[in-house]
């Protein structure tokens, strides 16, 4: 196996030279660091990466810990992750909390001790030892998608990246509330997300813009899974007088909200509209096709490793909260007619905002 030196001898350079090309820790002339690449491409040479780790301090990993394998919407922002990670020259070790706080701290954990560079993490609905460990033990770390309120001039800050929430359900209900809908359900997500928290914010937003009351119950919590989804629709349905409409505030709540319409015998948009917040590949497939809010998934991704980067070259650096916006995708699931696909692409600016406090 050629080694350091051998590559040094064919490049004509010093093994601190290749070293620097390797590592970065040293500018070196453009003809010098292509002489060195050609060497190694020429010889075939495989840096040593754990002899690298020892010397620069950095592993040049990323411990990603999201519910991919429960929740499917995390699947492309793990798509998004990956790429931008391999494109910096990172390698990714991944671990799904499974939405579970002490799970959550243990993968969490389990990842440090891997000794990777810094975390990406979509924290729990009661994430208070994952940050309490974070803190602790100054963790670089970029929280996605979910929100973690951080209160107090003391309290740990962390960047964060997430897509806005609140607007773009407001524009479901007041879309709705424009086709003549009067009594507008919402299946709300998991108790304690922020997610949750923003898009019933964003309903009862809609509400008041449309000039409609809200009413406790027509709001029920999902859960953020197909089955909750599919038990809260059924509480909206058995009402005295039910909703004509209704709004999933994410992708796992939809099928199970399609699941008790179908078991009620009721066809939508015929009988109830539906929109949805996550588009996801096959919702143009079904019939009708869903009227959905599309998260730029695999930006999300990309942006939070892109954070973090920034987060280990300057670690003094105030935190901040990136948010991304999303994008309405009209189809005919809320009682509109066939026509071809509209989308209202908002400018795609990234709101940065101060300290997080």
């Amino acid at each position: 196996m050629p080694t350091m030196a051998d590559v040094a001898r064919s490049a004509g350079v010093s093994v601190a030279t290749v070293s620097h090309v390797l590592n970065g820790t040293r500018p070196v002339l453009p003809g010098t660091r292509q002489a060195v690449l050609d060497a190694i491409d020429e010889l075939g040479y495989t840096p040593n990466t754990l002899a690298r780790s020892l010397v620069t301090s950095r592993t040049r990993s990323i411990g990603l810990a999201v519910s991919a394998i429960s929740n499917p919407y995390f699947t492309e922002i793990l798509q998004g992750v990956e790429a931008t990670a391999l494109e910096h020259g990172y390698s990714l070790l991944i671990a799904d909390p499974h939405d579970d706080p002490q799970h959550e701290r243990k993968v969490v954990q389990l990842l440090h001790e891997r000794r990777v560079d810094g975390l990406i993490v979509a924290p729990s609905a009661n994430p208070g030892e994952l940050v309490t460990y974070l803190h602790r033990h100054k963790v670089p770390t970029v929280l996605l998608d979910r929100l973690v309120d951080q209160p107090g001039n003391s309290a740990p800050r962390f960047d964060q990246v997430c897509a806005e929430s609140a607007e773009p359900v407001a524009r479901l209900v007041t879309h709705l509330a424009g086709l003549g809908h009067r009594r507008i359900g919402l299946v709300a997500g998991r108790r304690g997300l922020s997610t949750t928290s923003e898009r019933i914010t964003g309903y009862r937003h809609g509400l008041a813009a449309a000039g409609l009351p809200y009413d406790e119950r027509l709001l029920v919590h999902g859960d953020s899974e197909s089955a909750g989804g599919e038990q809260a629709t059924a509480t909206l349905l058995s009402l005295a007088v039910p909703p004509t409409a209704l709004v999933t505030a994410n992708n796992a709540m939809t099928i199970g909200a399609l699941r008790a319409l179908r078991e009620h015998g009721l066809s939508v948009p015929g009988d109830i509209a539906l929109c949805c917040f996550d588009d996801f590949a096959w919702a143009d497939l079904f019939s009708p096709r869903l009227t959905a809010i599309a998260q730029p998934s695999k930006d999300l991704g990309a942006r939070a490793v892109r954070v973090l980067l920034e987060r280990l070259t300057a670690p003094d650096r105030p935190a901040r909260t990136v948010r991304l916006p999303c994008t309405f995708v009209h189809r005919t699931s809320c009682g509109c007619p066939e026509q071809s696909e509209k989308f209202d692409k908002s400018e795609h600016r990234t709101a940065q905002k101060g300290p997080v406090s």
